[in-house]
């Protein structure tokens, strides 16, 4: 028997350039595999990235909102510290007070001369103005002295003084202001604790 022989019709040409074809065809698919690789990487980095800024952000705002709150308990403890030391600070002038007001009034005794009486007496802070009726104007200019000479007064100042006649007798009416003082305080702090008390009021 007679082997057949087998004969390639195709043009070898062909042949090669079928070749070339399926590898380049292969180098495409496989550069198209590894581009989409690169491309999912980099969007993975990317959503990432953006996932960890965002838990960040997030971090970031609630350690703003416990400062903010931090912030407002120091501002309310602050103003509740304000409050107290105001109270202090009254509780301490009301408690001076008194003893100022009983010096007040045994100083307004001790200096009254003979001759010399008041009709009213008007205080403000550390003011005091009176009205009074002495019998001559002498009378005032030695209240005046003695207002100046004490401890707790400073300061007489002489408004108005009118001389009348009545029954045959001379008599002045008169107003003057003077200042309340303490003994041992400089004139500045007795001002401050006027103006405190004046707030305070």
């Amino acid at each position: 028997m007679i082997p057949m022989i087998t004969i390639n019709l195709l043009d070898w040409r062909e042949e090669r350039r079928e070749q070339r074809k399926q590898r380049f065809f292969t180098v495409l698919a496989a550069v198209g595999l590894v581009s989409a690789g690169i491309v999912g990487a980099g969007w993975f980095g990317y959503n990432s990235a953006i996932s960890g800024q965002q838990a960040r952000n997030a971090y970031l705002q609630d350690e703003i909102k416990q400062i903010d709150k931090q912030i407002e308990e120091i501002k309310e403890l602050e103003r509740v510290r304000d409050n107290l030391i105001t109270r202090m600070r009254i509780i301490e002038q009301l408690q001076q007070a008194r003893t100022e007001i009983v010096h007040f009034f045994d100083q307004a005794v001790d200096t009254l001369p003979e001759g010399v009486h008041l009709t009213s007496l008007k205080q403000s802070g550390k003011g005091t103005t009176i009205d009074g009726v002495a019998e001559s104007n002498g009378r005032v200019s030695t209240y005046m002295v003695n207002i100046d000479d004490s401890d707790w007064f400073a300061d007489p100042r002489l408004v108005v003084i009118k001389s009348k006649s009545e029954n045959r007798r001379r008599y002045a009416d008169f107003t003057l202001n003077f200042k309340s003082v303490t003994p041992g305080k400089s004139e500045e702090e007795d001002y401050e604790s006027s103006f405190d008390e004046e707030v305070s009021r």
